[in-house]
């Protein structure tokens, strides 16, 4: 019989498959980036109580209230609930139910039953102690990737990259620029693109001025384009997307 050889014709790539890879930024765009951004911060940084401590229980309960919530209303919530429960010991002591209540009114009420739940399980877990590794955060129900990080970086001192909304608004339009930044690919491009502009010092201070720079500077409406200091290497600035109008 005949030998026959079947060609197997190459494979077709669909052409969302044949996307880049985003490059990352040249070491000197950013240190340039950081050095620009802690100088704004040491200028207009936020004075925030949760800012002042390097408490776990303190700084986990900021993080949850700060959930889909701004600043102004967590504020004097956030000092309320600590004068009621200082610990992790006092909240477990309470009920799901007069959490909630003392929650009132910030909303989300799922939250605090998640706070109560949490609290319960370092009391009896961990013997009242917040663990710092990743692993056994990640392990407690509610605690995403942001969350996560932010303890992390904010109680534990430890160099780990946060990407909240303001976060990705702001790295998008300055490293991207084009694009879908709700696309999951731009998403997890821009967590590498946080890890990779950590500085090795001051890296709490760094991660509370990506936050803050987004919350103030880098707003979702009416940037205010002509006083940020980004702005000579902002993509999106330099394409022409970004309206150019200053904030009241």
């Amino acid at each position: 019989m005949p030998n026959y050889t079947v060609k197997v014709p190459p494979k077709v790539v669909p052409p969302a498959s044949r996307a880049k890879t985003q490059p990352i930024p040249a070491p000197i765009e950013r240190q340039r980036f950081r050095r620009r951004l802690l100088s704004w911060y040491r200028r207009h940084g936020r004075d925030l109580p949760w800012r002042r401590t390097r408490n776990p229980y303190h700084i986990l309960v900021s993080e949850i209230m700060l959930q889909q919530t701004q600043v102004e209303r967590v504020l004097p919530k956030y000092e309320e609930w600590l004068s009621k429960y200082p610990s992790f010991e006092s909240l477990a002591a309470t009920t799901p139910r007069q959490a909630t209540r003392s929650w009132y009114p910030l909303g989300y009420n799922i939250r605090p039953k998640r706070l109560h739940a949490i609290a319960r399980e370092v009391v009896q877990q961990y013997d009242g102690q917040l663990p710092s590794d990743e692993d056994s955060l990640r392990a407690f129900k509610g605690l995403g990737e942001y969350t996560v990080g932010a303890v992390q970086s904010f109680a534990f001192d430890k160099r780990t990259p946060i990407v909240d909304t303001n976060i990705l608004r702001l790295l998008f339009r300055v490293f991207v620029g084009h694009g879908d930044p709700k696309r999951h690919a731009i998403k997890r491009h821009v967590w590498v693109l946080s890890r990779a502009l950590l500085p090795r010092r001051h890296v709490f201070d760094f991660n509370q001025a990506l936050m803050d720079f987004g919350s103030l500077v880098c707003v979702s409406r009416k940037p205010r384009c002509p006083i940020c200091p980004m702005r000579p290497d902002c993509r999106a600035f330099s394409s022409g997307k970004l309206r150019q109008t200053a904030m009241p």
